[in-house]
């Protein structure tokens, strides 16, 4: 940890409760580069979390105002603190079981409302805290403690679906692309309206544990062989990009 960011910390609380390999350490880093790297006020900042791993990553760990919240209701409340106080600075950080299975209504109306947050959603793909369930991003045919046979329902698009909703800023990163990720991190705290990114962030203890699972690290360095920047998927035939994911800004 840089000494300059260790001013936005609550030491004693870390190390970080996230296991070996998971991804989530590195954003809860990347977050505050931005915020650094835009001088902003973090007396004048509010994170709001709910349940899940993600939900670790504001609370306790930033000496900052935090709520964490009820499962599935981190936009709720941060949307009624904007409401009582339009001057702060809000950012919802959550899994993507909390904001977009639990909470998918508050997401989507968040969105189609343009509320002035910023929403940033650490996609594991699946639940890591509560057992390794299925979610609604987890992949098709992916085994889980709830999808023994494979899942058989496709997963959603988190960035397709809050753009057709309205969201006035989306992008995607993933946590092996820190240098874009702190950029776009950075665009949406700017962004007046709701803002959305969706951070691929890596689970090594759940993910895929019913099949063989490379290292830490192999899951790692894999995530960012399988990402593709928009441009690069736009100007290529489309059987070169099967089983890519898709990273960049989709509205700006």
């Amino acid at each position: 940890m840089e000494h300059k960011l260790k001013k936005y910390l609550r030491t004693e609380t870390l190390p970080t409760p996230f296991c070996p390999g998971c991804g989530h350490g590195i954003l809860m880093t990347n977050i505050l580069r931005a915020i650094d790297e835009l001088e902003l006020d973090f007396r004048n900042m509010l994170f709001v979390s709910g349940i899940g791993c993600a939900g670790w990553i504001p609370s306790p760990h930033y000496k900052a105002d935090t709520l964490h919240v009820t499962h599935g209701r981190p936009i709720a409340f941060a949307t009624g603190a904007k409401l009582f106080n339009p001057q702060l600075k809000v950012m919802v950080i959550s899994g993507d079981g909390d904001l977009a299975s639990i909470g998918g209504n508050h997401l989507i109306h968040a969105a189609r409302r343009d509320t002035d947050i910023t929403v940033i959603c650490a996609n594991n793909e699946i639940y890591g805290m509560t057992g390794g369930q299925v979610s609604c991003t987890t992949g098709e045919g992916t085994y889980t403690s709830t999808t023994m046979g494979g899942n058989p329902e496709r997963p959603f698009d988190l960035c397709r679906l809050v753009e057709a909703a309205g969201a006035g800023y989306v992008a995607r990163s993933s946590v092996m692309h820190t240098r874009p990720l702190i950029n776009y991190i950075k665009k949406a705290l700017c962004h007046r309206g709701f803002s959305f990114i969706d951070v691929l962030s890596p689970c090594p203890t759940h993910y895929g544990r019913k099949e063989d699972r490379p290292s830490p690290p192999e899951i790692l360095r894999d995530l960012m062989k399988r990402c593709i920047t928009r441009q690069k998927a736009e100007d290529s035939p489309p059987e070169t990009i099967e089983g890519k994911i898709i990273i960049g800004e989709f509205v700006s």
